[in-house]
């Protein structure tokens, strides 16, 4: 699997981070803009871990599961040192921070943390699947990831613009997340 590689960037002290990754953020319950932005800073605060970019936020009906309310939605750039294990682990301790609990399969929820792609790997554990396996069918994920990369390779090797992605209830809601520099 081959994506358009991102170069690394710096940190803020000069040394260089070795992986690109994209985390998909959703939230529809409570103050969900607050939600997302704690979801930032928190992953900000990992350690080998830097926030680089941020997409739009997109207001977004829900898919799949029991009635529920309308989600915000983003997507960021991490540069990282961490393995993807390592960044899924982060992930889940934003999400346990910010109050998820984890009940219904789709259901609502204060904050999910999905890991998107991570670097040029293919991963295919039972608890982590990277490229995330539904993504080339979420316009709530494909249309926040465009904004940070051009063309992203999904599964299966599918190129975005050989899709064809019903955007209907995906709308740009807020502009991006704040990332510290």
């Amino acid at each position: 699997m081959v994506w358009p590689r991102v170069r690394p960037s710096s940190r803020s002290d000069g040394s260089s981070v070795g992986t690109v990754a994209f985390l998909g953020l959703g939230s529809n319950l409570g103050d969900r803009l607050t939600n997302l932005q704690g979801a930032v800073d928190l992953l900000q605060d990992e350690p080998g871990l830097q926030v680089t970019a941020s997409s739009r936020v997109w207001e977004t009906v829900p898919v799949g599961g029991p009635p529920q309310p309308d989600y915000l939605n983003a997507v960021i750039r991490v540069d990282t040192d961490l393995s993807a294990r390592d960044l899924l682990d982060a992930a889940h301790r934003a999400e346990t921070r910010l109050g998820r609990v984890r009940k219904e399969r789709w259901g609502a929820r204060s904050i999910d943390v999905d890991l998107l792609l991570f670097d040029e790997e293919a991963i295919d554990d039972e608890d982590l699947i990277v490229p995330h396996p539904r993504m080339h069918q979420r316009a709530f994920v494909l249309l926040p990831l465009l904004e940070l990369v051009e063309d992203p390779t999904l599964p299966g090797g599918t190129r975005l613009k050989d899709l064809r992605v019903d955007t209907d209830g995906v709308t740009p809601s807020a502009p991006p997340l704040a990332v510290r520099s």
